[in-house]
């Protein structure tokens, strides 16, 4: 998959979906992502992160590959974040993984009975998800943690393919920030989802109900993704620092979207409250 030309253009889109038609099952998806270089800018920039490294980081390899999706095959929520970190998942390789934003992450979801750990600094701790699977829009650490258009265009036949791939059993979806907000719709749409005209503005605790369009041939593919029970689709700010450390995202409000999110994919352990606090470590 090594496309040079333009970030996003016909030519790129075409070489991710030529990779990821064929993959018939997550664990061969997240297989064949780790060696996408479609996007020179961030091949780039997470191989310049590698090299560079943080001084506590200094002694450790960079995973310095697209990260794949984290969780369970038959996960019934999915989180939805922006791009891997630098030296968060790039270094470590697993969604959410070595940075303070995964920190507060895997505390909420521990809280809700979602995770089996309540922090996790490596991929090979043993941290599990119940019900739950993280992606992302954007595989690669980004400069700046900023995507470009292009970029996110050109990795979204990774995130339409996980969603069909999940479409059995997945019934909601958790969008953290409004990057992944807009990524998702139209990933949504190609999926087999009858997405909502005009699309829903991001906003933190934001529901939209999202129906499946009905079953029907897709050009080379099957009908299996189509037909089925649609969506709950939840906003929830993202879980960076800029929004933890000033208060606008709160370990609370992150609970109640959460919780909210797994009763209707219905993966809230009985008797767990969204307000209550989070367990003893």
């Amino acid at each position: 998959m090594g496309h040079t030309g333009a970030i996003g253009d016909a030519g790129a889109v075409e070489d991710a979906a030529r990779t990821v038609r064929d993959a018939d099952g997550l664990a061969a998806l997240d297989v064949r992502i780790t060696d996408c270089v479609a996007c020179p800018r961030l091949v780039a920039w997470r191989e310049e992160a590698a090299r560079v490294k943080r001084p506590a980081h200094r002694d450790q390899e960079y995973w310095a590959r697209p990260v794949p999706g984290f969780g369970p095959p038959d996960a019934a929520l999915l989180l939805v974040g922006l791009a891997p970190a630098a030296h968060g998942a790039n270094r470590t390789g697993r969604m959410f993984t070595g940075d303070r934003s995964g920190d507060v992450l895997y505390a909420a979801l521990h809280a809700l009975g979602l995770a089996s750990a309540p922090r996790t600094g490596a991929a090979d701790d043993g941290l599990a998800l119940r019900g739950v699977r993280i992606t992302s829009p954007v595989h690669c650490a980004p400069p700046a943690n900023r995507p470009s258009p292009g970029e996110r265009d050109t990795c979204r036949p990774w995130l339409v393919r996980e969603v069909g791939l999940l479409r059995p059993t997945l019934r909601a979806v958790v969008v953290l920030g409004a990057f992944g907000w807009q990524a998702l719709w139209p990933a949504l749409a190609a999926a087999g989802f009858a997405v909502p005209k005009p699309r829903p503005a991001f906003g933190h605790g934001t529901r939209v109900g999202v129906a499946s369009r009905p079953a029907g041939p897709e050009p080379g593919r099957t009908a299996a993704g189509r037909g089925g029970p649609g969506l709950t689709v939840f906003g929830c700010y993202h879980v960076s620092q800029r929004n933890t450390f000033t208060g606008r995202l709160t370990p609370a409000m992150l609970r109640q979207v959460l919780a909210a999110a797994a009763g209707a994919a219905g993966v809230l352990p009985a008797g767990v409250s969204p307000g209550a606090p989070p367990p003893s470590p």
